[in-house]
Formats: structure tokens, C-alpha cells, sequence
């Protein structure tokens, strides 16, 4: 099992706390015009926003934690070191393709797909070993990770289809993306001082 560097506990531990703060800035700009239950976070991040370089800036440092994290992430399998990378680049994708004021935006959305996809994928693409493996690269709470995300991303389009809380399924979904690469890094850090 490959060594994890420490850095990566604050890569990893800064991304949903840089996200949340990202959101939650933004929206003290937007003030009540903006509901957090039922409108994305893109919403704050498209153009004409009154948050959009505080929405734009949460996005920027959650792709480059991910990135990072990634990076140093050398104890997971590379194929799902890969698939997280390739979620922070579609996060800062997303700066260059924010939404649009009013309307949807097929690119937008193709990024958005895209960044979820591998987010939700990366942790069964990172199991790297059996039993002796650290808890978090394992392949029972890797794919129930997956799944959970998974059904979190349903969650979503249901309540965007039916214009419900799709804010609310959203955060809830984007949070557990964002923290999963910590809760990974805590567990390679923990399993290797366990062996050493």
C-alpha cells in the first residue's frame, strides 16, 4: 500500500468547507431573492448574480482540491485517483461555463453531469486491496458510497423535474461528494499508522 502524504487531510478537508462557504457567501449576496431550497448552486454562480465571483471562487478551490487530493491520493486505485481528478477539472470547468440568468444551458449541464458522474464513480474505481486494504478503499463501503451518491444524484432530478427541493438535494448530495475524498484520506492515514 502506497504511502498518503498528510497534506492531503487539508486538500481534501478543505474542499467542503471551501464549497459551503462558496455557496452560502454567495447567497448572502443574492439576499431574499434567492431560495436555498428550491434553486441550485449554480444559480449563484451564473452570470449577472450578485454572488458570482463568490459562487466562482467555491467552485475554483473545491476543482483544485480535488485535483490536489487526487494527486497525493496514492494509496487508491488509479483509475478512481483519475475519476476525481476529472471532478475537479469539471468544477473548474464550470467557471468557464457558468449558467446562464434565466434558462438552462446545455453545456452546463453536460459539465454538471459529467463532474457528478465520475464524483459518484470515483470511490468503486478507487478500491485498491482486499481486507488489509485501509476500511475506505474496500469494496462493500466503496459501493455503497457509489450507490448512496448515486441515489442522491436521483433525489436531485426528481425534485428538478418536479420544480420541489432541489436546492435542498443538491447540497445534500455536492456535501458528501465534497467530504467522501477526506473521509478516504483519514482512513489511509489511519491504516498506515496502525501498521507502522
Amino acid at each position: 500500500m502506497r504511502c498518503v502524504p498528510r497534506w492531503v487531510l487539508v486538500s481534501s478537508g478543505c474542499a467542503p468547507v471551501l464549497l459551503i462557504a462558496g455557496w452560502a457567501g454567495a447567497a448572502r449576496f443574492e439576499g431574499s431573492s434567492y431560495d436555498p431550497v428550491t434553486q441550485t448552486i449554480s444559480t449563484l454562480g451564473s452570470y449577472g448574480a450578485a454572488g458570482f465571483w463568490v459562487m466562482t471562487a467555491g467552485f475554483l478551490a473545491l476543482g483544485v482540491c480535488h485535483l490536489l487530493t487526487a494527486w497525493g491520493l496514492r494509496a487508491a486505485a488509479t483509475a478512481g485517483r483519475v475519476a476525481l481528478g476529472g471532478g475537479g477539472l469539471a468544477a473548474l470547468v464550470l467557471v468557464a461555463l457558468p449558467a446562464p440568468d434565466s434558462g438552462g444551458s446545455l453545456r452546463h449541464g453536460a459539465v454538471v453531469v459529467v463532474g457528478f458522474t465520475l464524483l459518484a464513480l470515483w470511490p468503486v474505481l478507487a478500491v485498491n486491496g482486499g481486507p488489509a486494504a485501509p476500511w475506505a478503499l474496500r469494496m462493500a463501503p466503496s459501493l455503497l458510497v457509489t450507490a448512496l451518491m448515486a441515489a442522491g444524484g436521483v433525489w436531485f432530478l426528481i425534485e428538478m423535474r418536479r420544480h420541489g427541493d432541489a436546492g435542498v438535494a443538491e447540497r445534500v448530495v455536492t456535501t458528501f461528494q465534497s467530504l467522501w475524498p477526506f473521509v478516504v484520506a483519514a482512513s489511509c492515514l489511519r491504516h498506515a499508522r496502525q501498521r507502522g
